[in-house]
């Protein structure tokens, strides 16, 4: 079997890509990879100061192709709501969505709209979002939307029941929850 590398991926000069969460970790790898392949990558991040620097840091390694910031918090669909009309006032195309960012076993908590943090961040505001810029993907050809998920899911049920947390809070099982959201 061969192994997958980074180097089987093509040349993606012209290409536009959204990544959520890049700020560190997979997002931020996934970031730097798609702009060394020429890809005008804008990361879509809760703390710009901290998109700004991975940014700074992915700009010379792609030979200063464009990479930007622009602000997204997922546990606010407020902010979801002005992130789609700023990207889509600003460009014409989106070639890739990557839903990426997470939260992971937080102390219990609620998203700005009220929802259980992990549940409202991983799954409810990937697919707002996903919903919100689904007219530009649609009108972009061959464009593609990637929601990274966990292997957690595999031990996952939802509970339709407690989906807010109120009866009852594992931070794991909620995790788990929200990463087999975003596969179904």
């Amino acid at each position: 079997m061969n192994k997958w590398t980074s180097e089987r991926i093509g040349e993606l000069k012209g290409k536009r890509i959204v990544i959520t969460g890049a700020t560190h970790g997979i997002g931020f790898e996934a970031a730097t990879v798609l702009a060394t392949k020429g890809a005008e990558v804008v990361l879509a991040v809760r703390n710009t100061e901290k998109g700004q620097k991975a940014a700074a840091k992915i700009r010379p390694v792609n030979g200063f192709q464009p990479v930007s910031v622009m602000h997204l918090d997922l546990a606010d669909l407020e902010s979801v709501r002005k992130f789609a009309d700023d990207y889509s006032a600003r460009h014409d195309r989106l070639d890739v969505l990557i839903n990426n960012a997470g939260v992971m076993v937080p102390p219990f908590s609620r998203t700005k709209d009220g929802f259980e943090l992990q549940f409202g961040t991983n799954h409810l505001g990937h697919f707002a979002l996903t919903a919100r810029m689904l007219p530009i993907l649609q009108s972009t050809p061959l464009s593609r939307i990637v929601t990274v998920s966990s292997i957690a899911a595999r031990k996952a049920k939802i509970d339709f029941e407690n989906l807010d947390g109120s009866k009852g809070y594992n931070p794991m099982k909620f995790y788990r929850q929200s990463k087999l959201s975003n596969l179904l």
